[in-house]
């Protein structure tokens, strides 16, 4: 069991209920990197020829993570260079499915960064 989990459990023991995302990393992103005349689409499935289902203003903030997939790992990250970490995520580009104003879909995460957005959790 992780620190992560076994916090939960104490907490949850004291206090009767625990917030907790469904995902790993961060609970909630915000758009970046989007010039101020654009938007940032939010996709069906995870690559850009994928059906756009909704779209994101260049200030967008508190998109829910629902999770990420490909990019580089951790081991990766740390241990090549920058040129194999460059081919890694052209061949493995990295999606995160989101939440956000009633949309539920993939985003390319060069886009996206953590956000401080304060919304409540809920399970």
């Amino acid at each position: 069991m992780t620190n992560i989990l076994k916090q939960a459990l104490i907490l949850s023991l004291f206090s009767g209920t625990v917030a907790m995302a469904k995902a790993d990393g961060p609970d909630f992103f915000k758009v970046t990197g989007v010039a101020a005349n654009d938007t940032l689409n939010i996709h069906k499935e995870p690559h850009t020829k994928s059906k756009v289902i909704g779209e994101i203003n260049f200030r967008g903030d508190c998109l829910k993570n629902l999770g990420c997939k490909g990019g580089l790992t951790l081991d990766e990250s740390m241990n090549l260079s920058e040129k194999e970490k460059a081919e890694i995520t052209r061949k493995r580009p990295r999606w995160c499915k989101i939440a956000f104003d009633g949309v539920e879909g993939w985003v390319y995460a060069r886009y996206i960064t953590e956000s401080g957005c304060r919304q409540e959790i809920r399970p």
